[in-house]
């Protein structure tokens, strides 16, 4: 079927190329997931494998720990630029070109020599993963147009998330064990080779039907703003929070934040326009994203030192006590995709700030002899949190804007999760930084209230949330 760009309707824009069948735009989403679910893996591998890559290339805590910072402090810097770049240039090409630089970059981080060399290629992963959770997410919200199908897929987009927590602990264990950490890196290549082949064969081009003008000083200071507020994050703990460096770096974060207002305010085609922000859905869904991942990032913190440091179990044994936690997300999500198409995402934030906040609350006297029914209880209602909050607040964000700028919608979701998964783990190691393995479960305990706190914002977010029939 040809397209007809010159027929004019009051429905939203359509995207460049022929309109897919409802199969074909399932199979879409099918390639797009498998590049959500490599990244995602490959991120919860790493963290498993990084004891052996220290004893390997005898390097301390602080380069183990840019092995993992240099990878999320790119990927967020540059989430909502790659967004826009493919809203302009083409969505399937940019995911190409993203699949490309993270299958190269993985292979360079299995044959690092040192590790130098690995953070170098880390940085370079997370540009490739920068072109592809945003840009496959709206590729999939063009070719699913229909709105409960597309909450359906976003739904199910969510579930792979769940799915990839779940397996990535696992897998990483196992392929450290059985091939050595350089296996993490190399298992990601045939995926990779995979999705690019899908990709040709099923993936259609889409863009934004009219092309808008590259916002250069936008997106120079938006990874500015992003990339250090990012970086005071993970670095804060060590130079410290009020220490000269510290004030120097939040001075400039809240310059390259007021210019980045300022100079959009006055573009006549804005990477991000600020006035969306006087949305309250819209800045409900941004600020939704944050709070949800600053619990999950929280919870899996706390929960594996206090699991593993605190109560002296293995990380497998570990594992399977938070195990309830992603089953209950992966099985949840399409479910809260189904319940945003029929009802719209109020209802859907409800549960899961309902959730959320029982499952901080089981926590929050924790003890060193907690019982094990208590800990799989409380990660089960997590879990089911987590999965009922991303498809309503991924929905309503790209719902807040025009289907041509889907990719800045995925991208700026996106963004607002990588920060609030930063601050979650600052927040939690600062409270329990200092604290001996003996101590863990009581000094815990404030970390478990900020996780209920978490829940009880996610039912904030849900008064401003639109209900089905309503705009968002």
């Amino acid at each position: 079927m040809q397209s007809q760009p010159g027929i004019s309707t009051t429905a939203p824009p359509s995207p460049v190329g022929p309109a897919p069948s409802s199969r074909r735009g399932w199979i879409v989403l099918a390639i797009c997931c498998l590049s959500l679910f490599v990244v995602g893996l490959d991120t919860t591998m790493v963290n498993v494998a990084l004891p052996a890559i220290g004893q390997d290339l005898d390097v301390g805590t602080r380069g183990l720990e840019w092995t993992v910072n240099a990878y999320t402090l790119v990927l967020a810097s540059l989430l909502i630029s790659s967004g826009a770049v493919a809203d302009r240039v083409g969505r399937r090409r940019v995911f190409q070109l993203g699949l490309l630089v993270f299958g190269a970059a993985s292979a360079a981080c299995a044959l690092a020599p040192s590790v130098g060399v690995l953070i170098g290629a880390r940085v370079v992963q997370g540009i490739g993963g920068s072109m592809l959770s945003p840009v496959a997410l709206a590729i999939v919200v063009n070719v699913i147009t229909d709105p409960r199908e597309r909450a359906r897929a976003i739904g199910v987009w969510a579930a792979v998330f769940g799915v990839s927590m779940a397996a990535g602990p696992v897998t990483g264990g196992a392929l450290v064990e059985s091939l050595g950490w350089r296996s993490v890196f190399w298992i990601n290549v045939p995926v990779v080779v995979a999705v690019l082949l899908l990709t040709a064969l099923f993936v259609p081009e889409s863009r934004g039907q009219r092309p808008r003008r590259l916002d250069v000083p936008g997106q120079l200071l938006l990874v500015l703003m992003v990339g250090g507020a990012v970086a005071m994050l993970i670095e804060g703990p060590r130079i410290g929070w009020v220490s000269p460096l510290a004030l120097i770096g939040y001075a400039v974060v809240a310059a390259a934040t007021a210019g980045f207002v300022w100079t959009e305010s006055r573009r006549p085609e804005p990477l991000m326009d600020p006035q969306l922000f006087r949305r309250k859905p819209f800045t409900g869904a941004v600020i939704g994203a944050v709070v949800v991942f600053v619990a999950l990032n929280a919870t899996l913190l706390l929960g594996t030192l206090y699991l593993q440091d605190g109560r002296g179990m293995s990380a497998l044994a570990a594992g399977a006590v938070t195990l309830p936690m992603a089953l209950g997300a992966t099985v949840c999500a399409p479910l809260s995709g189904i319940l945003v198409g029929r009802v719209g995402p109020r209802r859907p934030l409800l549960i899961a700030g309902t959730f959320t906040t029982l499952g901080g609350l089981c926590l929050v006297a924790l003890d060193d002899d907690t019982s094990l029914l208590v800990l799989l209880l409380a990660y089960l209602l997590l879990g089911i949190g987590f999965g009922f909050s991303n498809a309503p607040i991924t929905n309503t964000a790209v719902n807040g804007l025009p289907a041509d700028r889907s990719g800045v919608a995925g991208g700026l979701t996106s963004t607002a999760r990588q920060f609030g998964a930063a601050l979650g783990v600052a927040l939690a190691g600062g409270i329990v930084a200092t604290t001996a393995p003996a101590d863990l479960a009581h000094a815990s305990r404030p970390g478990w209230m900020l996780v209920a706190c978490c829940g009880l914002l996610v039912l904030l977010v849900a008064r401003v949330s639109p209900t089905a029939g309503k705009s968002s």
